[in-house]
């Protein structure tokens, strides 16, 4: 395969710190690249010489003649004056032009385009909603490229999946940089990790990188001891798991089994239970008959929820569904209109929010952390503020800086070791892995695997819920809590049937009445005739579109073909639209 971008020799520094050393590599055709390292190490940097928007000091960056590529960087900058509809859509002309493309409507409907809004002004979306509005704009391109830094961010758990599967599914070449292990695991097929100035390539995804990193780690006599552990016991979480968590497993299975062959198990969840009771006695947090509403929407409907001694929940639904708001109502901070809410008497609780919480800007880190306690135990663990500090990715250099010279990453990261350092008995955790590492990330479930207390946690990220929550709830919009026995994977499912159902609930309730009382009963006889012949021509037409959208899989690499079945499929659909559109006509007449 011929590729697409070449770097070679490329140097980058900022300052004195060379963030690229000489480093050679390239993209090539329909590979998919997944970017890793820590937080300032050179990700984002690489990704801007990779794709021009940043000149290297020295070297050369090189692109294939007539390259089609899309870029969408943390910096989200939209055209002034502009709407949604306008920055999404500005490759199409009238509506039906983009109506009439499956993919185009997928694109719109996945990342939450239309809940936003076509016709909303860009000026006054959120910073999440231009993102995905970015990033919509860029997908619905025909690219050979697309390069994305933190596309997951601001999407939910469905969000994420959807993102997976639609890129999985083009013939696009992606380079991402992301912090989300599940997502990493599941697209990519390279990974690179920047580090040093260098970047090291690996086959696979997340699961072969850390197969690979704990090996490296084996084999170095200088490797830290602490960094070889973290990586053979996140190994050992991979090779536990359900073997559907790697679903490319390259690397050889017997050198994985004797790395993690004297690794304990990572949570003695009867033990952490036990000790939990003693701690918090038999109420920690209920929820009777409540009821919540937000701007004449009802969130939670009449609900019943007890939280015991050491559960450990996962929260999960789409933006929007009320998750932060049924956290603050645990939390005591907001009242339900009906209902009430009880808390036991021994109930230490730390809430950790998405808005960062004031902090002491005028003490250095250590000094912060220390301000709350010098030493912390975290069930048979115990350390001191400064080491507590360096797992969540505060290196001894670091501490000494002023709280006030950090970054929103940092300082969140340094509300989560303030809040840490309490030692609460219940923590609720809203969104943690935001602007976390994946090296901080594996230190923060580190932490959290022998947390001995009860823990509810609302995040986008999969693999982070599914290795420290015991059990998955959901709220789906129907103002209740749903148990999901199957996890996230079950949540998905669920929600696929919901959105299934939606549209034809929709045109059901949209369709206006009509005013006869009665009417002949030969005509509603017609009409139901007519209307079991275009369900047929409909089973038809939708037949006909899944097989072409075969073909055009298996003709990606004819362009003249692919051009004629486009066609074939733009035509079919505007035929399918118009038989729905009778099909919602006639229904009515059958009534």
């Amino acid at each position: 395969m011929a590729n697409l971008v070449n770097l070679e020799s490329v140097s980058k520094s900022y300052g004195v710190k060379p963030l690229l050393d000489k480093v050679s590599l390239g993209v090539a055709e329909g590979q998919r690249i997944g970017v890793v390292g820590l937080n300032g190490g050179g990700k984002t940097t690489l990704l801007e010489v990779l794709s021009g928007l940043s000149e290297p000091d020295d070297g050369r960056v090189s692109h294939v003649r007539g390259l089609r590529m899309a870029v969408v960087t943390q910096r989200t900058e939209l055209p002034e004056g502009s709407t949604v509809g306008d920055v999404v859509l500005a490759r199409y002309g009238a509506e039906h032009e983009w109506a009439a493309d499956a993919r185009v409507r997928s694109i719109v409907d996945g990342l939450g385009i239309t809940a936003i809004g076509l016709d909303k002004a860009t000026a006054t979306l959120s910073g999440g909603e231009r993102r995905r509005v970015a990033l919509a704009a860029a997908l619905t391109g025909e690219l050979d490229l697309v390069v994305l830094d933190e596309p997951t961010n601001h999407l939910d758990v469905e969000g994420v999946r959807w993102l997976a599967d639609h890129l999985l599914a083009r013939r696009t070449a992606v380079v991402v940089v992301t912090h989300d292990r599940w997502f990493l695991d599941t697209v990519a097929s390279v990974t690179w990790e920047v580090a040093n100035g260098r970047v090291e390539q690996y086959e696979g995804g997340y699961a072969d990188w850390i197969f690979a990193r704990a090996e490296r780690a084996r084999l170095s006599a200088t490797a830290e001891e602490k960094r070889q552990n973290l990586a053979r016991k996140e190994l050992a979480w991979l090779r536990r798991g359900p073997q559907a968590r790697s679903s490319k497993p390259r690397y050889r299975v017997e050198a994985a089994e004797a790395l993690i062959a004297d690794v304990p198990p990572l949570r003695d969840t009867v033990e952490l239970h036990a000790f939990a009771k003693r701690r918090l006695g038999k109420t920690v947090l209920e929820l009777e008959d409540v009821t919540v509403g937000v701007g004449g929407r009802t969130l939670l409907d009449h609900v019943t929820w007890r939280i015991g001694p050491g559960d450990r929940i996962g929260l999960v639904g789409v933006n929007g569904s009320g998750k932060t708001t049924l956290l603050k109502l645990l939390g005591g901070e907001i009242e339900s209109s009906t209902g009430h809410r009880k808390q036991g008497k021994t109930v230490a609780l730390a809430h950790l929010r998405q808005e960062l919480d004031d902090l002491p800007k005028d003490l250095r880190v250590l000094q912060a952390i220390e301000q709350v306690a010098g030493r912390v135990v975290f069930g048979k663990q115990e350390m001191t503020a400064s080491q507590l500090g360096e797992k969540l990715g505060f290196p001894q250099a670091r501490q000494w800086t002023p709280v006030g010279d950090l970054s929103g990453g940092e300082r969140r990261r340094l509300q989560l070791c303030r809040l840490l350092m309490a030692e609460p008995n219940v923590l609720l955790l809203d969104e943690p892995t935001n602007d976390l590492d994946i090296d901080t990330l594996q230190q923060l479930e580190d932490l959290l695997d022998g947390w001995p207390g009860t823990m509810v946690v609302v995040s986008h990220d999969r693999y982070l819920v599914e290795r420290v929550c015991d059990t998955t709830v959901a709220l789906f919009g129907d103002g209740e809590v749903t148990d999901l026995p199957g996890g996230i994977e079950e949540y998905l499912k669920r929600r696929l049937k919901i959105r299934d159902a939606a549209p034809r609930r929709e045109s059901v309730e949209a369709a206006p009445a009509k005013a006869e009382a009665k009417r002949d009963a030969a005509e509603v006889r017609a009409a139901r005739k007519e209307l079991g012949r275009l369900e047929r021509k409909l089973d038809q037409l939708s037949s006909r579109e899944e097989k072409i959208h075969v073909a055009l899989a298996e003709a990606a690499t004819d362009p003249a073909k692919l051009i004629e079945l486009n066609t074939e499929l733009k035509t079919l659909q505007a035929e399918k639209d118009d038989v729905e559109a009778r099909w919602l006509e006639t229904s009515e007449a059958a009534e």
